[in-house]
């Protein structure tokens, strides 16, 4: 676990700087006087159209590198390595049909999208460069995990992403380029960290691109592709499940409504930041313990992420929580963002429930039950568009955080009961209701120490005397091991630094 927490570490310091590139992004997006609602909006629905796009081209080959890179690292020379050349190949061909996909779907997205969101249709072919670097990236960035080489491409995901997006916004605010001009370059945007992640896999000496099938294709030939099969259907499963509300709030009440609903998404998704780096970092490991049938290790990695996870997200949503309105009024923000507030509060309990059930997805992804994550999967998706269409329809943009609060409840009591059936494996403890009472406890005393505040004052006020709330007592209560072992760390680190002076 200490290799997982280094890293993990390095990935989250790394990921929170940035924290304030993203918030400020948000910020211009929907500030007074800079980019309209549905400019906004836009942007948000050119992302969620070009995730589905990218992982209906990718054809399942990314989940494939770093499962079977194990086998051929084993047992081929870095020459010899086929995996990514052929990767690479599959995933080629892919984005020539999802190409020719998108122009047989053009008259449907005129028709769906012309009455309320016609600003998309002008710019719907600008999705395919956005997907095609996504597709590039996220090929590389499975190697790069595979190569237990997390922290560039975590960097790059979390934080090069909103860096050139802030590029990209000040050109626009400067006058340098028109807002035609900005959704080009946003176009653009996952290209450029490609690249940049190409360069440094390069120079690691173990990128090679081999398209002779090697010995270790010829012998997991018929795995790979059952793998494949099935891990692409569960992808699209996932991801048109995460993506589903925004196109339908579009479809259906227009960009504006849609622009609402992604300011509350956004903002509840900073609970996910540390939650993505430990993913993201466990997957190496979990494929090394499953081959080497470490259960015990498995069973530690679960336990320790859970906990380690529900601590940051309740430190993070309280924080937001409480303070939500008052940052709405500081920071000057278009008044019918109001109205994702309630959103806003549905999101994060859905947040803190995945980040309390550990990586359950990434220990069942990575064992050679990983069939089961594209059945559960579906189970997710056949709750998820029918609750959201017909929620969104009947209560408007808080329609679909209902839908998704049923839908990934749900999602992961499934995935918690196979592990916990099949392995015996669960991921709580005492130190989970301990932490949910402590979380209550720091939250109700600062909201009622400053329930009459307002302002700045309030903000930090509040945010001191719960984070100091809750701080002190995941150390009193030892709520998770490794808080304290990175305090002794710390403490060491203090200690030799004195010496040396």
């Amino acid at each position: 676990m200490s290799g997982i927490r280094k890293q993990a570490i390095i990935s989250s310091i790394l990921v929170y700087i940035g924290i304030p590139f993203g918030a400020l992004n948000t910020y211009f997006f929907v500030k007074q006087g800079a980019f309209n609602s549905n400019q906004y909006g836009l942007t948000r629905l050119f992302n969620d159209v070009g995730q589905n796009f990218y992982i209906l081209a990718s054809l399942g080959v990314i989940p494939v590198i770093y499962k079977f890179y194990p086998y051929y690292k084993d047992n081929l020379t870095n020459e010899e390595n086929d995996l990514l050349g052929r990767s690479f190949f599959k995933a080629f061909v892919g984005f020539i049909l999802l190409t020719v996909f998108a122009f047989i779907l053009e008259p449907l997205v005129i028709r769906k999208f012309s009455a309320r969101s016609a600003l998309f249709v002008d710019y719907y072919f600008w999705v395919l460069p956005f997907a095609f670097g996504w597709l590039f990236f996220s090929l590389l960035e499975a190697y790069a995990w595979a190569l237990q080489k997390t922290v560039l491409s975590n960097f790059l995901k979390e934080t090069g992403v909103r860096l050139c997006t802030a590029i990209f916004i000040a050109f626009y605010l400067f006058g340098l380029v028109s807002f035609h001009g900005f959704m080009i370059l946003f176009s653009m945007l996952y290209i450029i960290i490609a690249i940049i992640l190409l360069i440094r896999l390069i120079r690691t000496g173990k990128f090679h691109f081999n398209f002779k099938p090697s010995r270790v294709s010829k012998k997991f030939r018929k795995k790979i592709f059952a793998m494949q099969a099935l891990i692409f259907g569960g992808i699209i499963v996932t991801t048109v499940g995460q993506t589903i509300d925004g196109m339908i709030i579009s479809s259906l009440l227009g960009l504006t409504p849609n622009a609402i609903y992604s300011l509350a998404l956004y903002t509840a998704n900073l609970i996910q930041i540390p939650q993505r780096s430990i993913q993201s970092i466990s997957i190496g490991v979990l494929v090394s313990a499953w081959k080497n049938k470490s259960y015990p290790e498995i069973q530690r990695i679960y336990q320790r992420s859970s906990i380690n996870m529900l601590l940051l997200s309740l430190f993070i949503f309280g924080n937001v929580w409480l303070n939500i309105k008052d940052g709405l009024q500081v920071f000057n923000v278009q008044d019918q963002y109001a109205a994702g507030i309630p959103l806003l509060l549905v999101f994060g309990f859905i947040r803190i429930i995945d980040a309390g059930t550990g990586v359950n997805g990434q220990i069942i992804g990575a064992s050679n039950f990983w069939r089961f994550e594209f059945i559960s999967g579906i189970v997710m998706l056949a709750l998820r568009i029918p609750l959201s269409y017909l929620f969104i329809k009947q209560y408007g943009i808080i329609g679909s955080a209902y839908g998704d609060l049923i839908s990934l409840t749900v999602y992961n009591f499934i995935r918690f009961e196979f592990l916990r059936r099949k392995f015996n494996m669960q991921p709580f403890s005492a130190q989970t209701i301990y932490s949910l009472l402590l979380a209550f406890a720091a939250y109700f005393v600062a909201y009622f120490l400053f329930k009459t505040a307002s302002g700045w004052f309030a903000i930090i006020a509040r945010s001191i005397i719960f984070s100091g709330i809750l701080i002190a007592g995941t150390f009193l209560f030892k709520l998770t091991p490794d808080a304290l072992q990175l305090y002794d760390v710390g403490k060491k680190r203090v200690r030799s630094l004195k010496g040396e002076d």
